[in-house]
């Protein structure tokens, strides 16, 4: 064997063994990420249980919300009862930490003093509570529970009303309002084949659509809610859509609550598990009639 021929079979040998530990590397580093999430789920479940737990009321959970508390987040205006979106998240956190249905304790917070600065008598709140940065600087905030995802509204017996999927609204005139997440989402998920019309503000979206300037309009699920039970009674949710940049929700606890991981952690393992999005499906989507166009 020349001696040319010889440096490249060396060559070769040499590169397939550093490719070989290379990929000994990734599987370790893989394994050892895997391992890890492991102990720490490990590590929750052993921690993270009703007796270990510092809560507001020795033995007892309380969870707070607003009042009146409204559909589809809360049914009949009674938190307690586990019907509603929040209702029942609120009990399958409860649950994953331990506690039993009759352990939880509800209490009534109002909306805007949930997160002011300062001592909370609660262990944690549910009341579609935006996470953002100004309100983190005050409280704590668990991992979201909801990812707020984009409805279409019409009026009732229109065309659009009885459309199914996102492939049926190309076509569609839509009304949205500038600089919104709305917007970023029809003209990124929908691209409809006309220009949106685009409004300074939410009320004058409302009024287009009153007044059949547009076919349908664009706004978050919680929006849609409110739109077509107080502003449109005639309007109706067409569905819901996902988009990038919704505005999420966690559960609201006092500043440096020693409670803050854990609730963060169950809010996980319920989305690991399937259980957060079954919730949602039944009291978003199904109940709360805004099927998922695809």
């Amino acid at each position: 064997m020349s001696s040319i021929r010889l440096l490249s079979v060396l060559a070769l040998v040499l590169a397939l063994a550093a490719f070989a530990v290379a990929c000994g590397d990734d599987d370790d580093e893989a394994s050892s990420g895997a391992e890890e999430a492991t102990t720490a789920a490990a590590e929750g479940s052993e921690e993270c249980t009703a007796e270990n737990l510092e809560t507001f009321k020795e033995g007892k959970l309380t969870v707070a919300t607003d009042s009146p508390a409204y559909p589809p987040y809360f049914i009949d205006d009674d938190p307690a009862n586990g019907r509603g979106f929040e209702s029942a998240v609120a009990y399958a956190i409860a649950e994953k930490l331990g506690f039993e249905r009759e352990d939880v304790e509800w209490t009534v917070v109002p909306f805007n003093a949930s997160f002011a600065p300062g001592p909370k008598d609660f262990d944690f709140d549910v009341n579609q509570i935006s996470i953002t940065p100004k309100r983190a600087q005050q409280v704590d905030f668990s991992s979201p529970y909801y990812v707020a995802n984009q409805a279409v509204v019409a009026l009732k017996g229109s065309d659009v009303a009885n459309v199914t999927s996102l492939a049926d609204l190309k076509d569609v005139k839509f009304g949205v309002q500038i600089g919104t997440t709305s917007l970023d989402a029809v003209e990124e998920v929908i691209q409809p084949s006309q220009e949106p019309a685009v409004y300074d503000t939410s009320n004058d979206v409302v009024t287009a659509l009153k007044q059949e300037q547009v076919d349908a309009v664009v706004v978050d699920v919680p929006t849609a809610f409110y739109l077509t039970a107080v502003q449109v009674p005639k309007g109706t949710i067409v569905g819901q859509f996902s988009a990038p940049g919704g505005d999420e929700w966690g559960a609201l606890l006092e500043k440096d609550s020693p409670l803050t991981e854990c609730v963060s952690w169950a809010i996980d393992e319920l989305r690991e598990s399937g259980e957060l999005a079954e919730i949602e499906r039944e009291w978003i989507s199904e109940k709360a009639n805004a099927p998922v166009l695809e």
